[in-house]
């Protein structure tokens, strides 16, 4: 990877995860001395400009709204994977693993599949085996979460610039594999009614 990618994905990282309203410099210094091809400059800080135009309440409402609410764009990797599969908690112990053996030291608290701390653990982390399998996961998943956003969303913008300059594009048999792969959660009706007491 060049240094402007990753660049783009701790920017990614930053746009991604809750809005706090204390990033914005930080995010909007970085992409601008990226030393990246004009163009990908500008759509990053368009894309970046396109989410933090918004006041900061409805950012939070509409981040919400858009990641927390919506299975298909939430921003969980093994979810959109596997969904309620018992290989989810296989993939998570993976996850945590190689994140543990690079050294990187999470202090968020998220689960070690969440998206925006893997755009940062992928721009930090160096060389590692696994590194190329995960970066071509995680383009798999940019990719279907950016298929569920208008053409208009805000956040969209950022996944798009990631899909250019920085993942390979998924083809559609791995799209169609992801999706045949994931099991959802079985919540019809139980044959009993649960009485509380």
């Amino acid at each position: 990877m060049t240094g402007y990618q990753d660049h783009l994905l701790i920017a990614a990282s930053r746009l991604l995860s809750y809005p706090a309203g204390d990033d914005e410099r930080d995010v909007l210094d970085c992409l601008t001395e990226m030393e990246a091809p004009a163009e990908i400059r500008q759509q990053a800080l368009a894309a970046a400009d396109a989410i933090y135009s918004i006041p900061l309440k409805e950012r939070m409402e509409l981040y919400v709204a858009t990641f927390d609410l919506k299975t298909e764009c939430g921003l969980y990797l093994s979810a959109h994977e596997f969904g309620d599969s018992p290989k989810r908690g296989a993939a998570l112990i993976r996850l945590q693993k190689i994140i543990g053996e690079s050294g990187y030291e999470r202090t968020d608290g998220e689960l070690s599949d969440f998206i925006p701390l893997l755009f940062e653990f992928t721009a930090v982390a160096g060389a590692h085996m696994e590194k190329g399998r995960l970066m071509k996961r995680l383009g798999a998943v940019t990719q279907r979460i950016a298929d569920h956003l208008s053409e208009e969303h805000p956040y969209r913008r950022i996944l798009m610039v990631l899909m250019d300059a920085v993942f390979e594009a998924p083809t559609e048999e791995e799209l169609k594999k992801m999706e045949m792969d994931r099991e959802e959660a079985d919540l019809e009706d139980l044959p009993y009614p649960i009485m509380y007491n």
